[in-house]
């Protein structure tokens, strides 16, 4: 069957749910500003990382009205994890674990779960947007839990802690990826064991979450029994990336960028904009993604710039040369299987930059599953990948053998079509696909 009804019908749900979102944040900006307590780090933090801080009962709504909510023992969590320099930061995040019983072999399986493009303001930190309801990955997070998995999601650094979130940095956004889930694992009176499987998963923004964590996991987290690593549209070349946004829907993604890696390697960022420029900057630190995009769409960047330049030009310039080559993923070989997925339709992240992190991983050695596929634009994109990654994952804990296609991924196959009703709802017929209660 033809795929165009499926991806009809995803953007409408999607565009839905991200219309009511907007409605929603818009009227309660004013009072998200303030940081809730929790969001404090005490003077001193514990001796190692992924230990937990302190932690505290929180929500899970499927939707901004709150009108569904997920039936599962929520917890909001601070724990300790490490900065670009080395040093101990605090981070928070969400572990959520589903009341059944685990049913499969073995012990419950807990997904590291790496958030996509949230914004850079305090209140756009997943652990809140999912107790308000407005976290548009909730859906996803809800079809892991069906299966019994755990889930342990991270804000990253900055994102409701105090500091910029250091948006797109490699390093720092893996540790925080692999510490949270040594944080659930540690998390009194939860059904996540202290050494069961994990699984880390991701998509754009978060795509590059895991990857990084999946190339870091051996030197930083050995210890973690990890299955497999399911990364989605990986931001796996910034320079790339940031052309490809400057002046599209989505340019408060390069906004995003620049001061994300700015405020992880400390750059003074005045001196390369304009007075219009600054006032951008202090616009996108405070802005969540929904609002991001209807706000800065088509910005052009030249038109921010002290000299008149497009800030790409910088990238490829001292300071910013080399800090955008540390974020470069693919030199690092994983040492578990790896699927990589994106559409070739991709509007946000070239889709030649999952094909070269794919060859890149085989080439280094790793077991490397390549799964492109059709859906439109970088929304559409996710939808059309969740299934193949979450058959993946169901395949990984299990334990059935890979079906690595290095050396073929110039012929890797478009996920399957999926035939969909277009006069019923999606996320039932989605839900029955993929078997979601």
């Amino acid at each position: 069957m033809n795929l165009r009804p499926f991806h009809r019908a995803a953007t409408t749900a999607l565009t839905a749910v991200v219309g009511v979102s907007f409605a929603v944040a818009t009227a309660s900006a004013a009072s998200a500003e303030e940081r809730p307590p929790f969001y404090e780090p005490p003077a001193e933090l514990p001796g190692g990382n992924g230990d937990v801080v302190r932690s505290e009962p929180s929500e899970y709504f499927l939707d901004p009205l709150k009108t569904i909510p997920v039936d599962a023992d929520v917890q909001r969590v601070m724990y300790r994890s490490t900065d670009g320099d080395g040093g101990p930061i605090a981070v928070t995040g969400t572990v959520i674990t589903p009341k059944d019983d685990w049913k499969g072999d073995g012990e419950r399986p807990v997904i590291g779960y790496a958030p996509g493009t949230q914004g850079m303001a305090d209140h756009c930190a997943p652990s809140r947007q999912l107790a308000n309801g407005t976290e548009y990955e909730g859906f996803f997070i809800k079809a892991m839990l069906s299966k019994g998995y755990a889930v342990a999601m991270t804000d990253y650094e900055g994102l409701g802690t105090p500091g910029s979130h250091t948006y797109v940095n490699r390093e720092v956004t893996g540790n925080a990826v692999l510490d949270v889930v040594r944080a659930a694992q540690r998390l009194p009176d939860t059904d996540v064991p202290d050494d069961g499987p994990v699984v880390l998963y991701g998509y754009s923004q978060g795509g590059g979450g895991s990857a990084s964590a999946a190339e870091l996991a051996g030197s930083y987290a050995p210890e973690l029994d990890i299955k497999g690593a399911a990364a989605g549209a990986v931001p796996a070349e910034l320079g790339g990336v940031g052309e490809n946004l400057d002046g599209g829907p989505y340019a408060a993604f390069l906004g995003y960028a620049l001061v994300g890696v700015a405020a992880g390697y400390d750059i003074d960022l005045d001196p390369y904009l304009n007075d219009t420029g600054k006032q951008f900057r202090e616009d996108v630190e405070n802005s969540c993604t929904i609002d991001g995009i209807a706000k800065f769409a088509f910005a052009k960047s030249a038109d921010y710039s002290a000299d008149g330049r497009p800030v790409t030009d910088y990238l490829d310039e001292a300071p910013f040369a080399d800090v955008v080559a540390e974020q470069r993923i693919g030199r690092t070989a994983p040492d578990f299987p790896v699927l990589v997925s994106q559409s070739r339709l991709d509007d946000v992240i070239p889709f030649e930059q999952s094909k070269t992190l794919a060859d890149d991983w085989c080439g280094a050695g790793a077991d490397v599953q390549f799964a492109p596929n059709l859906g439109p634009t970088h929304i559409g994109g996710a939808v059309a990948s969740f299934p193949r990654a979450f058959q993946w994952i169901d395949d990984r804990v299990a334990g059935k053998p890979t079906e690595p296609n290095c050396g073929s991924t110039d012929q890797a196959p478009a996920d399957p079509e999926i035939p969909v009703d277009e006069n019923q709802p999606l996320l039932p017929q989605l839900s029955e696909r993929m078997d979601i209660h």
